[in-house]
């Protein structure tokens, strides 16, 4: 009997990934039907409702479900649920699609799914900035100008803003994982699978090391943190795709691996990977990642400093401060069973010798080796010198050699936080 916490929304594992006969038919049916090209964002949603890593999810958002998401971060039904997940169509498609239609979802050429149209509602400018703001906007230095810098700078805002003029809501049926079975073998797991490994290990209390960057000493740090006080910590990096600058996910697998093979016990550590794409959405998608854990079997998740954040868009601690504000239904199934593991700002210090966080260190700002995914990336693209204790040099050279491949380099903003601005 499995110790680990129940699915979110109280059905268990929702899974709408068709297999053997039932997948063979409905992709016979789909070659025949409507095409509608979806973003990279909507196939890794898609991958996710089918998996069950979106359960209760089984469908796109129709408008109530969209406006009250955004508000009150509940479903219709009441159930918790922190960001809206949409699929947004053009206005030549809306024209040409009615109700109880079915019509395949497109990505590179690959059809991922159907869907059965259920709703098609137009999305405004002002609809659309209204989600942002909702959304997006944060307690940060650029939040005070939000929309003077958003346009630009958030890569979340720029993404909805982009978006077609319709929303298109139903169920869904998936037809593939994409590529990510056969590219990550091993570290892409369904929801079941990483459930099956933590049964067969006895775990019960697990937390959940969230990654977009490559493991530094900060995040090592924190993992056993988690290791400590839970049965286990999987490392569960975002293996879709992310911002122009950001490290690309098999290289980052590559780091992971190799720093667990050096510096874990591995009995207590796991590494997985899921399908999405970063929203970048700071506090809101912190919920997110609480909530997809859960139907991971995870009940704590790691959250430190900037937790999805992008910018100075939000405060250091937000991602934090919020889970002490979501609603909790009267249902106890509705409710968001994954709890945050809180970790206060952590660093090298020269003077302590060794990890510590502002709440074990007493020592000063220059005693600091300040860490930060973003301050990495910046130092390794410009090719200066990695300070000493910032990172693992098993783990440098695998970035380096990353680097000294590319071709064209992006220009890296650095946050006032990841700066050491802010201490």
């Amino acid at each position: 009997m499995s110790k680990l916490v129940p699915a979110h929304g109280g059905k268990g594992l929702v899974c709408c990934l068709l297999e053997g006969k039932a997948l063979e038919d409905e992709k016979k049916k789909a070659a025949g039907l409507k095409r509608i090209e979806i973003s990279s964002r909507a196939k890794g949603d898609l991958i996710m409702m089918g998996i069950g890593g979106f359960s209760p999810l089984n469908g796109f958002m129709n408008k109530a479900a969209w406006k009250s998401v955004c508000e009150k971060m509940v479903l219709t039904d009441g159930t918790f649920w922190p960001l809206p997940v949409t699929l947004d169509v053009s206005a030549a498609d809306a024209r040409n699609l009615k109700n109880d239609q079915d019509v395949a979802l497109v990505h590179n050429g690959e059809i991922m799914a159907t869907l059965k149209v259920e709703e098609l509602y137009e999305m405004t400018e002002k609809d659309k900035k209204w989600e942002c703001e909702l959304i997006f906007k944060g307690a940060g230095p650029d939040s005070e100008k939000f929309w003077e810098v958003a346009l630009n700078d958030h890569p979340g805002v720029k993404m909805v803003m982009a978006q077609k003029g319709y929303n298109v809501a139903g169920s869904v049926k998936v037809l593939s994982q994409g590529e990510f079975p056969t590219k990550f073998p091993g570290v892409y797991m369904t929801p079941a699978q990483l459930r099956v490994k933590m049964d067969e290990r006895g775990w019960q209390k697990v937390a959940a090391l969230q990654l977009r960057n490559p493991m530094h000493r900060s995040h090592e740090y924190l993992a056993k943190i988690g290791i400590e006080v839970c049965d286990g910590v999987v490392i569960h990096s975002l293996v879709g795709s992310l911002k122009p600058g950001d490290i690309p996910a098999e290289v980052r697998v590559q780091c992971i691996d190799k720093l667990v093979e050096k510096y874990f016990v591995k009995d207590f550590v796991i590494q997985a990977g899921y399908p999405l794409d970063m929203r970048y959405a700071g506090p809101r998608e912190a919920l997110l990642h609480a909530t997809f854990r859960q139907n991971y079997g995870i009940n704590n998740l790691l959250v430190g400093r900037d937790h999805a954040g992008v910018g100075d868009f939000y405060g250091m601690f937000e991602a934090q401060e919020i889970f002490r504000r979501i609603p909790r239904p009267s249902d106890p199934a509705k409710r968001l069973l994954c709890e945050p593991l809180n970790i206060d700002w952590t660093f090298y210090c020269k003077k302590c010798d060794g990890m510590a966080s502002m709440r074990t260190c007493p020592h000063s700002k220059e005693d600091r080796v300040i860490l930060s995914g973003t301050k990495l990336r910046k130092m390794l693209s410009e090719g200066a010198e990695v300070p000493d204790h910032f990172g693992r040099n098993e783990v440098l050279v695998i970035l380096r050699e990353y680097y000294s491949s590319l071709t064209e380099k992006v220009e890296i903003k650095m946050q006032r936080a990841a700066a050491g601005f802010t201490m």
